[in-house]
């Protein structure tokens, strides 16, 4: 027979035995059905309808400016029509679904969450809304490829990064909130600084991109250790596949820029991208939701889902 994960075990911990009512034999509660809170669906809806829609209204009177060439090495030829690159723009709606995937889940009981980021609905909503915004602001800079485009592409990318580096450092300092906010805004104005340098590099094209990487590695690295911390399981298979999503879909994205480029297809690589990047940002935060402290790691077993250092 397999034995229960540490996962499930500590999850069946939270259904308590009491007295019955006569005092006589202990009868096991378990919850009612499971109650959502709409609260972080309507904000990341919210967050799409608005945001999309002020990009549609951008392409429509133009107000992000001309066409100055802004992400025309992505390999697709641009169109004479309003959307410049539709399959590179229009497949940045996965972004957008994977944002309110994560909302949808981070509406769930909170006793159906455990002690991950989704216990937490406003970190669990900010994320679904970050993910949202890498929509239209990748898709701003697809659309028209002006220079405001550009801009908006790589800041959503630098919400995100900083994002996950941010709850990657609180968890890690065991610090709260303020050091989160401290720590993402201090990832974005990196990212943004760093970003000014204009200069060709090899691989990353950019500056910017390259801090954009930089963040992302330094997240993996400290998840890397927090699996590794007793008292806390998790579920490795999210996080592995999100890490794997954004590995495959980062030499796509090299490759789209020289033999995978066939710039009138409408498969593009850089669309296949934004897809396999919006696969990674949603499993991310499966991972992150997946997280449950326990109190005394001795006390369960694991299996091949859980970290064997929560029962050291």
């Amino acid at each position: 027979m397999r034995k229960p994960s540490a996962w499930s075990t500590v999850r069946t911990s939270m259904f308590d035995r009491f007295p019955a009512a006569n005092g006589s034999k202990p009868t096991r509660r378990y919850p009612t059905a499971m109650r959502r809170d709409r609260g972080p669906v309507l904000i990341a809806g919210s967050t799409a309808v608005v945001s999309c829609g002020l990009l549609a209204a951008a392409i429509w009177r133009g107000w992000l400016g001309a066409d100055v060439g802004r992400g025309a090495n992505f390999c697709e030829a641009a169109r004479d029509g309003l959307v410049r690159q539709p399959a590179n723009t229009f497949s940045n709606v996965g972004f957008v679904v994977a944002g309110l995937l994560i909302a949808w889940h981070a509406a769930a009981s909170r006793t159906a969450l455990g002690s991950g980021l989704a216990a937490n609905r406003k970190l669990a909503t900010t994320m679904a809304c970050l993910v949202v915004l890498l929509g239209p602001g990748s898709a701003a800079m697809h659309a028209t490829q002006s220079a405001a485009g550009g801009a908006l592409d790589v800041l959503s990318m630098y919400l995100v990064a900083s994002m996950a580096l941010a709850y990657a450092t609180m968890r890690l300092l065991r610090g709260g909130i303020a050091l989160l906010a401290m720590t993402f805004a201090a990832g974005v104005a990196f990212c943004e600084l760093v970003g000014s340098w204009h200069a060709a590099l090899p691989v990353v094209i950019t500056a910017g991109n390259a801090a954009f990487g930089l963040l992302l590695v330094a997240a993996v690295t400290i998840e890397v250790f927090l699996m590794r911390r007793p008292g806390v399981v998790s579920r490795r298979a999210y996080a592995a596949v999100s890490l794997a999503s954004i590995l495959v879909a980062f030499a796509i994205w090299n490759a789209s820029k020289a033999w995978l480029c066939q710039p009138r297809s409408l498969v593009q690589g850089h669309a296949i991208w934004h897809l396999l990047g919006a696969v990674s940002a949603y499993f991310l935060y499966r991972y992150y939701a997946s997280e449950l402290t326990i109190p005394d790691s001795r006390s369960v077993q694991t299996d091949g889902d859980i970290p064997a250092a929560a029962t050291a």
